[in-house]
């Protein structure tokens, strides 16, 4: 198992939204066609050693029928798999959204509070774990869930236990990865109960500053309202006046007041990350990182640059978010290439 854990088998990803989570509709026709061999096969020509494939549960599972899982699903997953082996790709297998939890709709988000839908969480990951069972045990890992937000992170903490425990009794020698709460924040590792497991992987994701990476998203309701360019490296313009005015947002933007947005403002967020990998000995992994395409072109360079430096220089593997379309991608709903930079900044191992 040593491969799996040595820190350099994960170093350069490319994440494939869009595809099985978060698509526009649930229909087949997406799903057979977003993303085909030939985008495998390009993403590896990139220089990538793996994806990380988002699944949300709909495509595995209906809730008019727990635990009768889709044959179809898993197909798609089957397809990914066999395309990546053909490239010399791993893939993270991640569950994106969960029975009773979806990290864009918190307030329906009943998970943690309904024990009934958590054994179907555990239950769904146990049919995971037979499917793959003794196979790709070195390019195939699990990745539990996608971006926790919780006021604590104990009932998190409770459930990957019981999760982790489910998949061992079938599949002992699995890469599990498991990240911490307020959206896989750096900072959250720390809040992390450390498994006697010696193969899991903790991960994070890096979206600091949020005004300069999801500016004017419209799924940010602080950052729609704000409405301001803010460039890389640079200051967000007005925004000690904005959250005068608008308290509520204190909670997402407050800690972005008064700083300079730099190398050694995005080195002192992940220094969070890495003080965790320090005083507990275990491996990190950045799952998803990124700016969001309406930032102006040389703020997204320059923040992805310098982002890429310092996990290379620390030795952390990533996975940037994301390949196809989705406010992030690499390539457009055609296919064709955004911007080549930050293609090969990306994937520069």
């Amino acid at each position: 198992m040593g491969s799996l854990m040595d820190n350099t088998k994960w170093q350069a990803g490319i994440n494939l939204g869009g595809w099985i989570s978060q698509y526009p509709i649930f229909e087949h026709e997406h799903f057979k066609t977003f993303i085909l061999g030939e985008d495998i096969k390009r993403i590896a020509g990139w220089g990538a050693d793996h994806v990380r494939l988002p699944v949300d549960y709909p495509v595995l599972e209906s809730d008019q029928t727990p635990g009768v899982y889709h044959e179809s699903g898993f197909g798609y997953i089957e397809s990914c798999l066999n395309w990546c082996q053909d490239n010399q790709l791993d893939l993270i297998l991640d569950l994106h959204k969960a029975p009773g939890y979806a990290f864009d709709a918190l307030s329906e988000s009943t998970l943690f509070t309904n024990a009934g839908l958590q054994n179907r969480y555990v239950e769904l990951w146990a049919a995971i774990a037979e499917r793959y069972a003794g196979q790709r045990q070195d390019s195939l890992a699990f990745e539990l869930l996608n971006e926790i937000v919780l006021p604590d992170s104990g009932p998190w903490n409770d459930l990957i236990s019981r999760v982790v425990a489910r998949i061992r009794a079938i599949d002992p020698g699995r890469l599990i990865i498991v990240g911490g709460n307020n959206y896989n924040s750096p900072d959250e590792l720390k809040n992390l109960r450390i498994l006697d497991d010696p193969t899991i992987l903790y991960a994070f994701h890096f979206y600091a500053p949020l005004t300069v990476t999801h500016q004017k998203a419209p799924w940010v309701p602080a950052l729609v309202d704000y409405n301001q360019q803010v460039n890389y490296p640079g200051q967000a313009p007005g925004l000690d006046a904005f959250l005068e005015k608008h308290p509520q947002h204190r909670g997402r933007l407050g800690a972005e007041t008064g700083k300079r947005f730099d190398k050694d403002y995005l080195r002192s967020i992940l220094q969070t990350a890495l003080a965790f990998r320090q005083e507990t000995g275990k491996p990190i992994y950045c799952g998803e990182f990124g700016v969001y395409e309406i930032a102006p072109p040389a703020t997204r360079v320059n923040w992805t640059r310098d982002v890429i430096d310092l996990l290379r220089e620390h030795v952390v593997g990533h996975a940037i978010w994301t390949y196809k379309a989705l406010d992030f991608g690499l390539v457009d709903q055609t296919g064709s290439v955004v911007n080549q930079e930050l293609i090969d900044l990306s994937l520069r191992k």
